[in-house]
């Protein structure tokens, strides 16, 4: 019988041992809600924020109940851009990142 782990749990063990991951997790984040996949953008920062900073501090951080972070960051959730911001503000400062935004003309 073969051993299993929820993906979760490897997803958030990879991303606190590896800063280079967690970095491109955000910046997969931002590039599914800039593309217009925003219920998978908000599954990934989900994980992240469980494997980095945690629903408490981020609750914390952003001044907002852990309870409505985890509701925003639901497949179905709809944060505000001011929320959204907020919670990317705080996961960059936890990785110590920064971000840019560079337009990519499609073909």
């Amino acid at each position: 019988m073969a051993l299993t782990r929820s993906y979760k749990h490897t997803i958030a063990e990879r991303a606190q041992r590896d800063p280079e991951f967690a970095q491109a997790l955000l910046d997969e984040a931002a590039t599914l809600f800039l593309n217009g996949e925003p219920e998978m953008a908000r599954i990934i920062l989900r994980d992240l924020v469980n494997a980095t900073v945690g629903f408490e501090a981020l609750a914390k951080e952003t001044a907002k109940p852990s309870k409505s972070l985890h509701r925003m960051l639901s497949a179905k959730g709809n944060p505000s851009m001011d929320n959204l911001a907020a919670i990317f503000a705080v996961i960059r400062a936890t990785l110590g990142v920064d971000m840019q935004v560079h337009a990519v003309r499609a073909h």
